[in-house]
């Protein structure tokens, strides 16, 4: 079986690719990284050549192609159902899925404004409206699955709901922003995992600076 190649860009800048690489990690696949910087004058060109979608992150094995990040926790899950990458009962799941989701189709107004950023801490940026509305909107998902749950992640154990949010994470303590007790408890126990640890030493290795992303 050929072993697998997960392409991804700036592990301090890329929210995605952090996305697709914990769920890698997390199913246990053994996985090559392939490194392509973000906004270099070839990006674009070497996307197009590895996935219709031109972005990152994507997962190549076995002669399949799958790009965009709960596309690949979802393929990786189906590979090693041991990790039980969701939570195994069948209402939790749906929820699980559910917030998956709209992390993948929302909070456009968080992402726009507070980028990802592993190096630093912004801790005097103030929320636009619409980043704070989506700030408040995931401080409620959090507190709601944590009280139902009772931690230390959104289910019980680590799932791809925790993955699909681990760059929210990172967000939050870039920006300073404030949570309550039981959210940053949960903020410190994904940070302290040792896949985050990892990425964060490796981003702080890198050489890349994208100015846009340096505020």
């Amino acid at each position: 079986m050929a072993k697998a190649t997960l392409i991804i860009g700036n592990k301090n800048y890329s929210s995605w690719s952090l996305r697709g690489w914990l769920a890698c990690k997390m199913s246990g696949l053994d996985f090559d990284e392939k490194f392509v910087p973000l906004f270099e004058d070839d990006h674009a060109a070497t996307m197009a050549r590895e996935t219709p979608a031109s972005k990152v992150p994507v997962l190549i094995h076995n002669g399949t192609t799958i790009w965009e990040s709960l596309a690949i926790a979802e393929y990786v899950a189906e590979l090693n159902p041991a990790a039980k990458m969701w939570p195994e009962e069948a209402g939790q799941r749906a929820e699980a899925r559910s917030i998956a989701c709209e992390m993948l189709s929302s909070f456009t107004g968080l992402r726009s404004q507070y980028h990802m950023n592993c190096r630093k801490i912004f801790a005097d940026i103030a929320p636009t409206a619409a980043c704070q509305s989506d700030i408040a909107r995931i401080q409620k998902i959090w507190a709601d699955c944590l009280g139902n749950s009772s931690g230390p992640f959104l289910f019980g154990t680590f799932s791809i709901a925790d993955i699909m949010y681990a760059p929210v994470v990172s967000r939050f303590k870039t920006y300073a922003v404030p949570v309550d007790t039981n959210i940053q408890t949960y903020m410190n126990t994904i940070l302290a995992l040792p896949d985050m640890q990892a990425w964060y030493a490796a981003a702080e290795a890198e050489e890349w600076i994208i100015e846009e992303e340096e505020y």
